[in-house]
Formats: structure tokens, sequence, C-alpha cells
């Protein structure tokens, strides 16, 4: 069982930049591709970002592409979502995943396991 926390959701102006975080619990952290999911109101969730286990290779959603990055620090056992140049249509519930490697399949495959998530606002 891995436990999964995000901190660094907020609120923040259009243009603007945050960075979350996602704590896992236990060192399997490593065996896991890891990604980052957004649900926002009345929409259903999808996929944002996906790091493979190592963290050299990266996946993202095209409406965020070139503005998100993922990473993972695995000796810290975290993963963590750079936002920048922030929009207003970026507001959702964002929910951090652990999912059975590769990490090419996270956007299409229901991951093993979630975060409770962490709300991003963005105002215009």
């Amino acid at each position: 069982q891995v436990q999964l926390v995000e901190s660094g959701g907020g609120l923040v102006q259009a243009g603007g930049s945050l960075r979350l975080s996602c704590a896992a619990s236990e060192r399997t952290f490593r065996s896991y591709a890891m990604g980052w999911f957004r649900q926002a109101p009345g929409k259903e969730r999808e996929f944002v970002a996906a790091v493979s286990q190592s963290g050299d290779i990266t996946y993202y959603a095209g409406s965020v592409k070139g503005r998100f990055t993922i990473s993972r620090d695995n000796a810290k056992i975290t993963v963590y979502l750079q936002m920048n140049k922030l929009k207003p249509e970026d507001t959702a519930v964002y929910y951090c995943s652990a999912g059975i490697p590769p990490a090419a399949t996270m956007s299409t495959r229901a991951p093993a396991y979630w975060g409770q998530g962490t709300q991003v606002t963005v105002s215009s």
C-alpha cells in the first residue's frame, strides 16, 4: 500500500507559477511510474503528466506541454509538478498517482494509488 500526500496548491494569478509536491509513504516508490491528474468542477478527471521510474522519461497532456514540468526525487520519495504560465483553465483539484510501469500507459490506464488531491485556483 502506497500513501500519497500532495501539497503546494493555492490561489495564483494568471501567468504565475506554483509547484506541487507529492510525498510517498513507501520506499517501493521507485518501483512505480508517477503521474499527476486533475479534475475541474463538472468535468472528468484528466491526465496531466507522468514520469518514469528513473525520472528520465516524461509525458504531458497537450494542454500543459511547455508550461508544466514533472520530476521526481527517488531519494526523497517525492514527485513534483512545476506549473508555469498558469491559466484560469488550469483551475482544478490536482491528484498525484502511482501506477504500474511503463509511464507511457498512465494516460490511459487507472493508476494503482491516488492522493487526496490539492486545489489549484488561477484567477484571471
